[in-house]
Formats: structure tokens, C-alpha cells, sequence
């Protein structure tokens, strides 16, 4: 695997080292938890003089580990069953006997039997420092909330952002245009070809997250869960709404496919972190409207893999690309609506609602920011600025266009910047 520099996520490891919680890195399958685990964490461990036998790794989803303990994973998949602790307990027990800090780096540990109990056990040892990767988010909200008391510190990792996806290429506009295509799954900058990677995506979606959903939430028909993924990948970018969809499903594929089954299994895709749902916010009442909503995928590669590569319409996937990143760097992000009323020549009034793509809050700071991919054609530039204006606050209010531009304000005071400068700079919002 080619290395790749994590350095937000390895910073906010070290500043959690030996702070006598458990570190619980998490996100979607192959989005590098491992590697930043085990790869550039351990090896800052070992930079700082940590001894290699006090540097303990364990990966529950590893063949070769689970001979250590006598576990087979063949037979652990084949019955369903989880790896037994105690076999576990008592290969630590042999290798954490000597005196000083242990650092322990375990892998995919929702597959642990009891992993709760285990991990709780350790953290009374003050000579333990534990780290933790898991691939469902539903695991920790239960379990890491109400098992560890508020003792479990949670570190969401993403797939690449396109400052570190672009590190690897020479001409950033060809990096950009193979991030709207490929997305930023690390492993895919191991394949040069385009053929290699669309491989490597369609038995990523197919054979990795879309089995995973299925089997762990028991979907009887798998084929129905597909054809929801194919709308909602569709519907990037777009308000939507889980009985608009049922029947949708009802009138042009004359099948049933009830609105409460279409939220849970969008509910699944979240859990799995395929796909954030994000609520619409409205920004003068300061209230949050509950659909519709938009849905945005985790990797935009993945969604176009799902779509066959079909539809890659720039504008939808510049915004989720936005998105993204926005939450990469530890923003909350909304999309915002905003009421404004008029008259009429025979002086009705006339209500509408204009949507603001992000509201994204950061402490006592917020901005408006407008993905705009571009403003060239008639009535673009009015349009996007018409909720900025409606807004009448005075935080910052951005609009992000396609490709290179360097910031500038213009005569009301937004702000304009290409998405790849924005991408590239964090101090743009700072």
C-alpha cells in the first residue's frame, strides 16, 4: 500500500495518548483505520522510544493472528460467533507481564466476544494505554456510550481528502478530475489504470459493504436494498423523502416498498458509514426541519461505482465532495433554508423558500457556503447569491466554484475561491 501521510488524525492521537480512556478509531471499511493504527501510529510510538515487545497489535479480522490464540477465522465466519475472550485474555496476559507502559492496538474489535467487559477490565491497569479501531458506528453509540461511562474517546476517520489524495500527483486539475471520478479510498491510488480502479471500487461496494449491510442487519431481499442504493445515489445532491421514494417504487417499478423499510435501511448505510442523511435547517427560525433531506456518500467513488460510472454530473459531485471535507475537518454542516416573501403586481404576497447548500458551525463561528460549480451561465450568479442575501446575518458567506481561483471578495462582501484552493487550505475558513 502506498504511504500516505494522515497528519490531522495522527495529532489527535498523540494528544490522547495516556489520557486513561480508550481510543476508538472508526469509520467506513477501508478508509485507512488500520494503517493509521498500526503503520503511522506505531511507528510515531517507536520514534518516541517505545520498546517493540511493549507495542502490542492485534487485528480480530486477521488469519494469522487468530492462529496465536487458537482461533480459526474460517470457523468463527462459518458459525457467526465472535472470538472468545478468554483465549484472548490469556495471550495478553503472557506479553503484558513486565513493568512499564504497554500501548495496545487492536483491530476491528466488535468482533471480540465481550469486548466491553475486556476493554473495561484493562483501563483499570494505569499501565495500558488502549486503541481501538471498529467499523460500525452502531457498536459504539451503544455500546462505547453506555458500556464505558463516558470512558471511550471517539476518532472518525475518513477516507482521503483531496489535500492528501493530490499529495501523490504532479498536476493537481488531473488529481482533481480522478478525485470527482475515483473518489479517495486509499487503496486506490495503488492501481494506475482506470480499468484497476473501477475493478477495485465495484468489489469494494459489492463484495465488502453491500454483503456486510445485508448479512449483520439480516435484509432478506438483498436485490431491493440494491435497487434503493441506485436511487439514492442518484438523488446526490437532492432533497429527499423516504415516502416520495415508496412511491416512486410503487408507480414506476409497481412494487411495495414501505416508507418505514426505506428509513431503516438508509439507517443501515449510516451505520455502516456508506451515507450521512443530513436534516435541513432553517436558518431565520432557527429550527431544524425534518424531511426532506439530503443524503451524501461517504466516497464519491463509491458512488459512482454504484451508478456504473453513468452519472457523474460535476456540480452534484463537487457538492458532495464539499461535504465531506467540511466534515473531515471537524465541522458540524447543515443545509439551510431560507423563507423570504415579496409582492406581487396586485400586491399577494409571495412566499419562497431558498435553499443554502452548507450552514456549517465551528464554535461561536459559522459560515454560508454555496457550491456553485459554476456561474457562467445566465442568472447562476443571481441565483446562488439570492439566499446568502436573504440571510441577513454578518458571518462569513462563501461561494465555491470549479476549479483553480484564488479568494477574493467581491462588491457585497462573498467571498469566491476555486474548490481546489478550498480544498487545499484550511485557513480559507479561518
Amino acid at each position: 500500500m502506498m504511504h500516505i501521510d494522515r497528519p490531522t488524525y495522527l495529532t489527535e492521537l498523540i494528544e490522547r495518548k495516556n489520557n486513561g480512556l480508550v481510543k476508538v478509531i472508526t469509520g467506513i471499511r477501508r478508509s485507512g483505520k488500520s494503517y493509521l493504527l498500526n503503520t503511522i501510529f506505531a511507528e510515531h510510538l517507536r520514534d518516541a522510544g517505545v520498546p517493540e515487545d511493549h507495542i502490542i497489535a492485534f487485528a480480530f479480522d486477521s488469519a494469522d493472528d487468530l492462529a496465536r490464540i487458537g482461533e480459526n477465522l474460517l470457523e468463527l465466519t462459518r458459525a457467526g460467533r465472535k472470538v472468545d475472550p478468554e483465549k484472548f485474555l490469556a495471550y495478553m496476559r503472557e506479553r503484558i507481564s513486565g513493568g512499564g507502559r504497554y500501548y495496545l492496538l487492536l483491530d476491528e474489535i466488535q468482533l471480540l466476544g465481550a469486548f466491553e467487559t475486556v476493554l473495561n477490565g484493562y483501563l483499570r491497569d494505569p499501565n495500558l494505554d488502549i486503541y481501538v479501531t471498529g467499523s460500525n458506528s452502531k457498536f459504539l453509540s451503544s455500546d462505547i456510550a453506555t458500556e464505558f461511562r463516558g470512558r471511550g474517546d471517539i476518532i472518525r476517520v475518513h477516507p482521503l481528502r483531496f489535500s492528501e489524495f493530490a499529495g501523490v500527483y504532479g498536476d493537481r486539475l488531473e488529481a482533481w478530475d480522478d478525485y470527482l471520478t475515483y473518489g479517495g479510498m486509499p487503496m486506490v491510488l495503488s492501481y494506475s489504470s482506470p480499468e484497476g480502479k473501477t475493478a477495485y471500487l465495484d468489489s469494494l461496494f459489492e463484495l465488502t459493504y453491500i454483503r456486510d449491510i445485508v448479512d449483520r442487519n439480516a435484509i432478506g431481499n438483498g436485490e431491493r436494498f440494491g435497487e434503493l442504493l441506485d436511487v439514492v445515489a442518484s438523488s446526490v445532491g437532492s432533497l429527499i423523502n423516504p415516502t416520495k421514494l415508496e412511491n416512486t417504487f410503487r408507480s414506476v417499478r409497481d412494487v411495495t416498498f414501505p416508507h418505514a423499510t426505506i428509513e431503516r435501511y438508509l439507517g443501515f448505510c449510516e451505520e455502516a458509514f456508506l451515507l450521512e442523511r443530513v436534516k435541513r435547517f432553517d436558518v431565520k427560525g432557527k429550527r431544524y426541519i425534518g424531511t426532506p433531506y439530503k443524503v451524501y456518500f461517504e466516497d464519491v467513488g463509491l458512488r459512482n461505482s454504484r451508478l456504473n460510472f453513468r452519472q457523474t454530473e460535476k456540480n452534484h459531485l463537487m457538492e458532495n465532495v464539499l461535504y465531506n471535507d467540511l466534515r473531515a475537518r471537524r465541522l458540524n454542516v447543515d443545509v439551510g433554508t431560507v423563507e423570504t416573501f415579496s409582492k406581487d403586481a396586485a400586491g399577494k404576497t409571495i412566499r419562497k423558500t431558498l435553499e443554502v447548500d452548507f450552514v456549517v458551525n465551528r464554535s461561536s463561528e459559522r459560515f454560508y457556503i454555496q457550491s456553485a460549480y459554476s456561474l457562467a451561465a445566465e442568472g447562476k450568479a443571481a441565483q446562488e447569491k439570492a439566499p446568502l442575501r436573504a440571510i441577513g446575518d454578518s458571518f462569513r458567506k462563501i461561494i465555491v466554484e470549479d476549479g483553480y481561483m484564488k479568494p477574493r471578495n467581491d462588491d457585497e462582501g462573498f467571498l469566491h475561491v476555486g474548490i481546489i484552493n478550498f480544498l487545499m487550505d484550511d485557513g480559507i475558513l479561518s
